[in-house]
């Protein structure tokens, strides 16, 4: 009894990731593998950045404070509030445990690093990866010869492992959470947009040269499995 009724709470949430999920794969059989070299709209550069950085450190700090600013507007009890924010709180530590961990298990090369050896920067990933910081930012340096600054920028802020997706996570969170508290309230469009979000911060990752469509993939499933560890209190379903 206890345990579908709690599996039953998790349904409006599971079911926003899984909204976000077909959106993601949607755009990974649509999208080809971007070209990384070359020159780049400022448009569409701009576009990507907004929404990477949107999901990245700092700016996700931002995010965060809006998503948990809608409590307040929408004037529900405080008690309420405060459970939400402990619950996204506790879904937010998980997540960056898990992606730092797995990172270091799975040690996958970036998309990108496959670049700089094309370009002949570097005679391997292996060997990018065994420079220090200092060497990896110069070899990226290196690169904006044939690469737009819209996607060196991110390189050189980026040299770690690439599985799973750090940026996916944090959004899969919140799109499994907020879209799952929209859900629940029967608030289909928020839900929606919050996907949407989601899945343009995804994108984003693939045409930066930062990740692999399994990386978002994963992230996705690690967020739902994540979701499934927090526990529920009965007035987070009340309107």
């Amino acid at each position: 009894m206890l345990v579908s009724s709690f599996i039953a709470k998790k349904i409006p949430g599971l079911s926003a990731l899984l909204v976000f999920a077909v959106l993601m794969t949607t755009v990974i059989v649509l999208f080809q593998h971007p070209a990384l070299t070359g020159d780049v709209n400022d448009g569409i550069g701009l576009l990507n950045t907004v929404l990477t950085d949107s999901a990245g450190s700092p700016y996700f700090l931002i995010t965060t404070a809006l998503l948990c600013a809608l409590p307040i507007f929408m004037k529900l009890p405080k008690k309420q509030m405060l459970q939400l924010w402990i619950q996204f709180g506790i879904l937010l530590v998980l997540s960056f445990a898990a992606k730092t961990g797995l990172k270091h298990i799975t040690e996958v090369p970036r998309p990108y690093t496959y670049e700089l050896q094309q370009l002949g920067l570097v005679d391997s990933v292996e060997q990018f990866y065994q420079l220090d910081a200092a060497g990896k930012d110069q070899v990226v340096e290196q690169a904006k010869e044939n690469v737009s600054d819209w996607r060196i920028r991110h390189w050189q802020g980026e040299t770690n492992y690439s599985m799973p997706s750090g940026h996916t996570i944090f959004a899969a969170i919140c799109v499994v959470f907020w879209g799952g508290f929209f859900f629940r309230r029967k608030q289909i469009i928020p839900a929606l947009l919050i996907a949407v979000w989601a899945t343009g911060v995804g994108t984003s990752r693939l045409w930066i040269g930062m990740h692999w469509p399994l990386d978002l993939l994963s992230s996705i499933i690690c967020a739902g499995l994540l979701y499934c560890l927090v526990p529920e209190w009965k007035s987070t379903s009340s309107k």
